[in-house]
């Protein structure tokens, strides 16, 4: 099915979602580091930079979607290994420290949107996500951000459950190892969401 990519992201009814950009995620701190290595290896923060920058010329809602720790780590579980892998050493994404920040090339300016959330694996779980969206008159995510093997693929699936169309910049997602990553995004993104390139969203939004 031809996909009319102009409409799909008209900027009146799209918004940007950066998924776990943070220090402590992706940053020189990052607990997961094969992860960093590849978003650095891709140079995935600089195609972030260049979704973001157009989004914002073009006036679209902006939600940097963050994860979060308290030093005493209540409030979560280590119920996958994932998580548990989260659990090892000191908390590093508590609010307010260098982890929690966004990486400082995609550092939030004023209006657009910081969501913190303390549990689970995807921004739109149990936080005002949808509600926020909904009341923007959204129809269309853009997601950028980390992991494509858990974080953008959840966020993708409780998008469309929640009937949004969902938009990914190839260039602008990252995750461990190469050749998952490009299987996940043919055989089961590719089913879900609109993988396009960064330098479409530039030109559309531009």
């Amino acid at each position: 099915m031809p996909v009319d990519l102009p409409t799909l992201l008209a900027p009146a009814q799209s918004a940007l979602l950066l998924m776990e950009c943070q220090e402590g995620v992706i940053g020189a701190g990052a607990h997961l580091g094969e992860l960093a290595a590849a978003v650095a290896r891709h140079d995935t923060v600089r195609h972030i930079a260049r979704v973001l920058a157009a989004a914002r010329r073009a006036r679209v809602p902006v939600l940097h979607c963050l994860m979060a720790q308290r030093l005493d780590r209540a409030g979560s579980t280590a119920n996958c290994r994932l998580l548990a892998v989260g659990r090892k050493g000191p908390a590093t994404l508590v609010p307010g420290s260098a982890g929690h920040a966004p990486v400082a090339a995609l550092a939030p300016r004023e209006g657009e949107w910081m969501m913190s959330r303390y549990h689970g694996l995807t921004p739109f779980h149990a936080t005002e996500l949808d509600q926020l969206l909904r009341n923007s008159g959204v129809r269309t995510v853009v997601a950028t951000g980390v992991s494509v093997n858990v974080g953008i693929l959840g966020l993708t699936l409780e998008a469309v459950n929640a009937g949004y169309q969902v938009v990914i910049p190839r260039e602008a997602v990252a995750g461990v190892p190469d050749d998952y990553v490009d299987a996940v995004l043919e055989h089961t993104l590719g089913l879900l969401a609109t993988i396009t390139r960064v330098d479409d969203v530039e030109r559309i939004w531009g």
